[in-house]
């Protein structure tokens, strides 16, 4: 197998760092590599250019809107996203729902819903965790009993990621419950404006207000908006979590965060020497700089594996274990590396036109928030412990 890219696909790279420097606006580039929050416009207008390039959804097939392009190509393009400090594309509709109504939705919801994800016009969250219901989805207990042309639907999701940005929400709800939990689910398209839904924030442990809770109380919802066939959404949902934890994997923002780290260890010194050069600090960097580099060769044979026609199964649950645990590590190696100055976050420091005293070098004022909110990474997604399960059952079948 060769992993080396051809001479068209450094090509291809070359056309993605010209529009990059081009198009990529540089203040929301630096707000991404100084860790600073992104506002809700920020991640919209990133959008909007990729979707004016025609590069927005570059794993959708091209007569759904996407650009053509192979695995391989998409790889380069969401690596050099990242080294630049492109805002992360929202994964909701573009990621996540596209590739399930492009393989399950009927052809109405194709034409209605594809377009509204590529222009904007519906942002997207996503409705799978419940309490007591995370990592274990199927054991999802939000009902949606059909009325008539309408679905009601009780219940509460949580981790909502951007939930009070969103206009919609596709849904996990039970439908059956006489069957196997996981024959009585449905896959439902939520209209977030519809009489009956609460939206409430949940702050964590970086002071960001990112995910939420959603409650529903008689909420009616189209019974065109589901998706496929009734209780077959379990189905739905698994192919949907092979997109969702290997882009949680992560292996740009690793590149860029392992850049940022050595430079940091550069810049700090101990007892007049940089960081680099004691011998502990180094000896972390360089292991976690060796899983860095396994982990984009494990990569990009999944790619190739793709290329040929082949489909992700349990390789993406170990590239979701081995990007968390890669990307924790980078996060603990640069609040470390800040030492005291990590200690007095300050939350204002992370706001565009912050014009505060700075504390500590200019990668202390993220270095703890990052590594807070990092710790989610080995959670959401299913976490690293269930995906440890699913490898074992379809490789060793146990």
């Amino acid at each position: 197998m060769d992993l080396k890219f051809t001479a068209q696909e450094e090509a291809f790279r070359t056309e993605v760092l010209d529009f990059l420097r081009e198009r990529l606006p540089q203040r929301i580039a630096d707000k991404v590599h100084n860790g600073r929050h992104l506002t809700r416009d920020d991640m919209a207008a990133w959008h909007a250019i990729l979707n004016e390039k025609g590069w927005l959804a570059n794993h959708w097939p091209k007569e759904y809107g996407g650009p053509g392009w192979n695995a391989v190509q998409k790889f380069i393009f969401e690596n050099e996203c990242a080294i630049a400090g492109a805002p992360r594309i929202v994964p909701f509709g573009v990621n996540m729902l596209g590739p399930v109504l492009i393989r399950y939705g009927s052809e109405a919801q194709k034409r209605y819903w594809l377009p509204r994800i590529l222009s904007g016009a519906d942002w997207w969250c996503q409705g799978y965790s419940e309490p007591g219901a995370g990592s274990d989805l199927a054991s999802v207990r939000t009902s949606a009993v059909r009325d008539g042309d309408h679905y009601v639907v009780n219940g509460q999701k949580t981790w909502t990621t951007l939930g009070h940005y969103a206009n919609m929400i596709f849904c996990l709800v039970r439908t059956a419950t006489d069957v196997r939990k996981q024959e009585g689910i449905s896959f439902l398209l939520i209209d977030m404006n519809t009489p009956g839904i609460e939206v409430h924030p949940i702050v964590t442990l970086d002071g960001e207000h990112e995910v939420n809770e959603v409650f529903f109380t008689d909420v009616r919802v189209p019974a065109a908006n589901l998706v496929g066939e009734e209780n077959k959404g379990w189905t739905y949902a698994k192919y949907l979590l092979t997109y969702e934890r290997t882009n949680i994997a992560g292996v740009g923002f690793s590149v860029a965060a392992m850049a940022r780290l050595k430079r940091a260890a550069q810049n700090v010194t101990r007892n007049g020497k940089p960081l680099a050069d004691d011998p502990q600090f180094a000896a972390r960097l360089a292991k976690v700089e060796i899983d860095l580099e396994n982990m984009k060769t494990t990569n990009l044979r999944v790619i190739a594996a793709v290329a040929g026609g082949g489909v992700p199964g349990a390789e993406s649950s170990m590239l979701k274990i081995r990007g968390t645990e890669i990307r924790q590590e980078i996060s603990s190696l640069l609040r470390r590396a800040m030492g005291p100055y990590a200690a007095p976050f300050v939350e204002a420091a992370l706001e565009e036109g912050y014009a505060g005293e700075a504390i500590g070098p200019d990668e202390a004022a993220s270095a703890a928030a990052q590594y807070f909110n990092n710790r989610k990474l080995s959670i959401f997604g299913g976490s690293n412990e269930i995906q440890k399960n699913i490898i074992a059952k379809m490789m060793l079948g146990l």
